[in-house]
Order: structure tokens, then sequence, then C-alpha cells
């Protein structure tokens, strides 16, 4: 426990070496931003073909399609970019040669886990709330004021779900080198039968059954109440209950499998090879 304070000194130095990579590289930043502006102008003339009554109501509240899917392209973009980042940190490591070098220093593997997201922890909350509002003002979007902080307290409950998958996902780099894909594909088809694009029920009855247990499905709904339904912290408090719990189940595996990882590459000496 004395060795804590030390641990979270470090974090800073992490934030400060990944921001000034990031903002070495400005073209990232710019395409990015440009991919949430390009969704959003196309589903916006998907829109326009949707039968709005085919649309469900939050807090008893009609909504557009373009609201709709808004917090949907936030949400599948928030686990696209902060998945490909943790398993990248690792990736980028390796590559570069320093990883072996940086955990041969006095830091835990804890803490290196958390200092190659700890930015990203920052950014993309930020990213997602900016990208609501701008999105919000330039289309004429009906979000509740109110909802902005519920919403994003059950995107902080998401969050740690997602770093848990990011962290298990860091653990297949260091074993198999390229364990990117496999994940992506995974969370392609989380994010697909999710509701983010499309109401569940227009699945059959049995696969919306099951894509209403989908975490993603419970996060962007979660975000939906307060944001287009007005119902404020009354909306939020089923979805945290059940995000929490899975947030820890996954931040407990993903250390696991990184730790075993760790421990397996060490053990055979190609920890630094990639």
């Amino acid at each position: 426990m004395s060795a804590l304070p030390g641990e979270l000194r470090k974090l800073p130095a992490f934030v400060r070496r990944d921001f000034l990579v990031a903002w070495s590289y400005r073209l990232p930043f710019v395409t990015d931003w440009v991919g949430l502006a390009f969704q959003a102008f196309m589903f916006y003339f998907i829109g326009l073909m949707v039968d709005p009554g085919k649309l469900p109501t939050f807090g008893g509240e009609p909504t557009t399609y373009l609201a709709f899917v808004a917090v949907g392209i936030a949400i599948a973009a928030f686990m696209t970019l902060a998945l490909g980042r943790v398993s990248a940190g690792i990736q980028q490591e390796q590559l570069a040669g320093t990883l072996e070098s940086l955990l041969m220093t006095p830091t835990s593997p804890a803490t290196i886990q958390l200092g190659t997201v700890v930015y990203d922890l920052i950014y993309v909350p930020l990213r997602t709330a900016v990208f609501l509002v701008v999105i919000a003002v330039a289309f004429g979007l009906d979000f509740y004021a109110s909802g902005l902080l519920p919403a994003l307290v059950v995107l902080l409950a998401f969050i740690p779900f997602v770093w848990g998958l990011g962290i298990a996902s860091a653990g297949a780099t260091l074993t198999f080198r390229r364990g990117s894909g496999a994940v992506g594909l995974g969370i392609g088809v989380l994010v697909l039968f999710s509701g983010a694009y499309y109401p569940l029920d227009l699945l059959p009855s049995w696969l919306a059954s099951l894509a209403e247990l989908n975490p993603i499905t419970i996060a962007v709904d979660g975000m939906r109440e307060p944001l287009l339904g007005g119902t404020g912290w009354e909306g939020v408090g089923k979805a945290v209950a059940v995000l929490v719990p899975l947030a820890v189940v996954s931040l407990t595996l993903g250390a696991v499998a990184f730790r075993s990882a760790l421990r397996r590459e060490r053990s055979r000496g190609t920890l630094g090879l990639y």
C-alpha cells in the first residue's frame, strides 16, 4: 500500500508521453473527426427513409432516427477507438523495442496497463460528449441537456468493461503478436446486435432477447433514456447496476489474461520480440 502513491505519480508521465505522440501525428485526429462527421451525414439521409413509427420511444417521447443512431455511433466509435488504443499501446512498445526495458523498471504491471490507456480514459469520454453536443447543434437534434450528466455516468460505468476487454486483447497481442483482427471481429458482432444502428424489435424475437443481454445494448439504451427521453437519473440506475459488475468481471479476467501472457513470454525470453 505504501508503494501506491509512487505508482500513481508515474501516470502523468504516461499521459504526457501519449499526448506528445498523438500530437506529433495530427492527421489521425482530423480523420477520426471527419469519419464521425461522415457517419452522421450519411445516417441523416438514411433517416429520411426510415418510418418514425418503427422507432422506439424513450421516456414516452418519440425520437428521430438520427437522434436514435447518434448515440449508437458514439458508443460504437468509442468501442473501436478504445479497444484499438489499448492493444496498439502494447504493440507499439514491442515494435519500438521498449516493452522489455519498460517492464524491467521498478513499475508494477498494473501501472503499465493503466498507463497505456490513461490518456484515452481522459480523451475518449470527452470526445464522445463533444461529438453528441456538436451533432445535436449541427442537425438540430432534441437531446435533453439534463440527460448529459446521467448519460456520462453510464459511459463512465461502461469504460472499465471495455478496458478489461482491451487488456485481454493486449495479452493476446503479447502472445500471438497479431490478435487485433479477432478482437475487431468480435466487437463488430457485438455492435451489430446491440441496437446501436437499428431497433432490436426488427430482429427475430429469440435474437432480440439475446441482444438485450449485450453490454453494449445496455450502455446504448442507458444513454438514450436520459438524452432522448429526458428521464434524468431515473433511467440510469438499472444500466449502471448491470454495467458495474460486468466491468469488474471484465477487468479481472483481462488482468489475469495479461499477466498470464506476460509470465509466459518472460519465461520463454520472447517478450521483446514482435
